[in-house]
């Protein structure tokens, strides 16, 4: 399976006060649970500038988490439950769920509404 880097455009309006999950394409393979082993591809924008802050595409690796355990975002150990595997999802993602009004890194701005488009190649 070859994964194309997916392009984000910047998006238009205010941004949402909570997580927006929007499935792009749906996989077929098996469904990621809280507690599975899960490996995405993903690509990072901000809100509010569409800027990308981060990419796995660029790394040439996926990333590698356990699901709903907090090794990550609380928006997307909610946002990947339910995928399958081959399936592309789109994850807007509120501070509260991210990175607050700390920001992250001198990247992330505080309080800043993130967007991913999270490819899931595993879960077991």
């Amino acid at each position: 399976m070859t994964l194309q880097k997916p392009e984000i455009d910047r998006p238009d309006g205010p941004p949402p006060a909570d997580l927006v999950i929007t499935d792009l394409t749906v996989g077929n393979g098996a469904e990621a649970v809280p507690g599975n082993n899960v490996s995405v591809h993903y690509v990072g924008v901000s809100h509010s500038t569409g800027a990308q802050f981060d990419a796995s595409y660029d790394r040439g690796a996926p990333l590698e988490f356990e699901l709903g355990s907090g090794q990550v975002i609380p928006g997307w150990d909610r946002g990947v439950t339910g995928m399958k595997i081959g399936g592309r999802r789109k994850l807007v993602i509120p501070p509260h769920l991210a990175y607050g009004e700390r920001g992250a890194g001198g990247v992330i701005k505080p309080n800043e509404t993130l967007i991913f488009v999270v490819d899931l190649v595993d879960a077991s």
